[in-house]
């Protein structure tokens, strides 16, 4: 039998036992002293249990001797995905990563380049993180008991994640089958691109909207009630979005919008605005812009979209604020307001900028509430002095 009395001191009764036994079954399974010992150090070894059934034992190598996927690939793939630096004889692969392997390696022969299946794996790999850590503290949050030892938390993570990690699988394939089927509706690939053989960047109005002080109540309130700030507004965001509309991403305070359409964006982004005042949380506010953007990796980057930003930062609590396209694309569907010339980060002209809100009656709803201090008025459309009406672009 192991000494692990320099692993107990501290401890007695029967949290000094619950620990001797889990260590006694740790070492059974195959821990080395030194994993026991690093375990016990960082206070995880009531996860060692959970990390045995999720299993790793094979090596890059192995892997490429089995698949005749490269362990280069492998492993690059591995790192790409946002996991930790790993040699080719390193036992940090999985059953499942043989199955990754071969599907690495038909989309290798079906003539996809190493590139893009990289810049695959980094988008997964982000999206994976943050949902791997979500699944876990909510287990934590769930089934962790008061007074717990740590061969009961050993014991019980383990037998559920054995129970409900495989269940994960068809809830991750039935999103993703679903995300891409929306995906490939929406899509259009024209006549340039077919000979050009490449898609081109597209014409797209692009809004953000942030909380106004998110940033001073990190000092006000617990980690926790920021956290749940930050979910209220991601499930709102969630919430507001319809086709043509999509919410492509919440980082905490801020979410971004795209849509080929202007007015959707803008209807979203005031609804948005109103179902964060009526969850009373700190105020929203929304910039948007249109114009050329370019998709990469899940995201949007371009003019359009840095204009966008810029535009959201100059917001007055509470307001939508359009650039001059976006009204110009949804002159009647809502009334609008000018807000004044503004220097953005970027840009060497003051750029016009115009306040959206809706109709006052009819097809485009009530009116939006109204921020003090903010002048509000019945008008559709005021435009600066030389202004002229534009006619609405075609798509």
């Amino acid at each position: 039998m192991t000494d692990f009395s320099e692993l107990l001191e501290g401890l007695s009764g029967e949290e000094r036992a619950a620990r001797a036994r889990l260590l006694e079954q740790l070492a059974t399974d195959g821990f080395t002293p030194e994993e026991l010992k690093s375990a016990v150090q960082e206070d995880r070894l009531a996860l060692l249990p959970v990390e045995r059934m999720l299993g790793a034992r094979y090596t890059a190598r192995e892997i490429e001797q089995r698949v005749g996927l490269p362990a280069r690939v492998m492993l690059r793939v591995r790192r790409l995905g946002g996991l930790p630096e790993a040699g080719p004889d390193d036992r940090v692969f999985g059953d499942e990563d043989i199955e990754a392997a071969k599907s690495a390696r038909l989309f290798l022969e079906a003539g996809m380049s190493e590139e893009a299946i990289s810049e695959i794996t980094r988008v997964l790999g982000e999206g994976m993180a943050r949902f791997a850590a979500t699944v876990a503290a909510t287990f934590a949050e769930q089934f962790l008991e008061a007074g717990d030892t740590e061969e009961q938390v050993g014991e019980r993570f383990a037998a559920l994640a054995e129970h409900l990690t495989p269940a994960v699988a068809p809830v991750l394939i039935a999103s993703f089958t679903a995300h891409l089927r929306e995906t490939v509706r929406r899509a259009m690939i024209r006549g340039t691109e077919r000979e050009a053989g490449q898609l081109g960047d597209f014409d797209e109005a692009v809004c953000f909207a942030d909380l106004v002080g998110f940033t001073r109540l990190g000092g006000e309130l617990e980690v926790g009630e920021l956290g749940t700030v930050a979910g209220k507004l991601a499930d709102l965001a969630g919430q507001v979005t319809e086709p043509p509309v999509r919410l492509i991403k919440t980082i905490g305070d801020a979410a971004m919008f795209v849509s080929p359409d202007p007015a959707p964006l803008v209807g979203t982004a005031l609804s948005l605005v109103e179902a964060v005042e009526e969850a009373d949380l700190p105020s929203l506010r929304a910039g948007l812009a249109y114009g050329q953007a370019h998709l990469q990796g899940g995201d949007w980057f371009g003019h359009s979209v840095n204009v966008a930003s810029r535009v959201t930062g100059v917001a007055r609590p509470g307001s939508v604020l359009c650039t001059e396209e976006v009204r110009d694309l949804a002159p009647d569907e809502y009334e609008w307001s000018f807000a004044g010339r503004h220097r953005l980060k970027g840009i060497a002209d003051r750029v016009p900028l115009y306040r959206a809100r809706r109709l006052s009656g009819g097809a485009g709803g009530e009116a939006g509430s109204q921020t003090a201090g903010q002048p509000d008025g019945p008008r559709r459309t005021t435009k600066p002095p030389g202004d002229r009406p534009r006619r609405r672009a075609s798509r």
